[in-house]
């Protein structure tokens, strides 16, 4: 970051320690305005590298779904969700998960956040004309196993991130969209063929991330029926006897919570919708045809998080996108 100009947007990134000596990257974003420039920083621990898929949240049935996704040799993996909802750290907990010596990992992001020695990274820098654009053809002239690209901004992103997964490469990216199904949508919006989306995309997960219950003072309690009823609508799935409500202490800074953790929506690319895919752009269909796959909803992976005691209803409420027909 260029410290004397404080009048244009500016990303980056510092590498500093804790009082115990851990390591901890922080992502910076400058912007100028009317009384000064505002800063923002996201703090990423690195130790998060380290963490296998239930500690981030996975449910037995969403760990199944990406693992079944990621163990491709090529194609495309989205991971969906809004700024801040963890998409990063899923991605670089993945490729953590799948790194080994033989493989070449190359990453291009903006800035990168996490620096790992498994992986050959590379930083998005607009102004010497470095987009995720140029930086992806660049990583294909480096004989890359599998490629992650920070994020899909525009079309010519998307195009050569196809190209990438025609030519035999995995291709790991994010994108903002509501949930899983939405995001084929998107993809048509940002202008890529239908034909190629099928023949490329192996599958989407959309995520949150919720609060959890301070483990020092939650409380048992009961649920509200309807709200409930509501929340796992068309499900089945059954109302606890028990669940926990959040109290606050000088543990949690009297919020009641402490701690974050993610709730999961699985799409895997199947054969019904890729036929979809290169016939509308239905949402509706989409949508209707991955519950026939038995796609776990965000909502209904929220619930699980209820009835497991980590979360309340208002939080999932607060958290997860209502449905147009909600």
């Amino acid at each position: 970051m260029d410290v004397t100009d404080r009048h244009r947007p500016q990303d980056g990134r510092i590498k500093t320690k804790t009082p115990t000596g851990n390591e901890v990257e922080m992502r910076l974003s400058t912007m100028p305005t009317a009384f000064g420039e505002k800063l923002v920083l996201r703090i990423f621990n690195p130790d998060m590298l380290m963490k296998d898929y239930p500690e981030l949240g996975f449910s037995s049935n969403n760990m199944h779904c990406w693992k079944k996704i990621i163990d491709n040799s090529h194609g495309i993996i989205l991971v969906t969700g809004p700024t801040g909802s963890g998409k990063t750290t899923t991605l670089y907990s993945t490729l953590k998960q799948i790194a080994r010596p033989e493989l070449n990992i190359c990453t291009i992001k903006d800035p990168i956040e996490l620096v790992d020695p498994l992986f050959n990274q590379m930083q998005v820098q607009p102004i010497i004309d470095v987009t995720f654009a140029n930086g992806v053809r660049t990583l294909l002239r480096q004989d890359p196993d599998i490629i992650m690209v920070g994020e899909i901004r525009d079309k010519q992103t998307l195009e050569v991130t196809i190209q990438a997964a025609l030519t035999g490469h995995l291709v790991l990216s994010s994108l903002h969209t509501n949930d899983a199904p939405s995001t084929i949508t998107r993809l048509l919006d940002l202008g890529a063929q239908p034909y190629l989306i099928g023949a490329t995309l192996l599958g989407i997960l959309a995520q949150r991330l919720v609060r959890t219950l301070c483990p020092h003072c939650k409380k048992p309690g009961k649920l509200d029926k309807t709200a409930w009823e509501n929340l796992v609508f068309p499900t089945k799935l059954m109302m606890p006897d028990t669940a926990y409500l959040p109290v606050g202490c000088d543990e949690c800074r009297n919020t009641g919570y402490m701690g974050r953790t993610g709730i999961y929506e699985s799409l895997v690319i199947d054969k019904n919708i890729r036929n979809l895919i290169n016939t509308t752009s239905n949402l509706q269909l989409y949508l209707e045809s991955a519950d026939k796959q038995g796609m776990e909803s965000l909502k209904i992976s929220g619930a699980q998080k209820i009835v497991e005691g980590l979360t309340t209803l208002e939080e999932i409420y607060a958290t997860v996108p209502p449905k147009k027909d909600d």
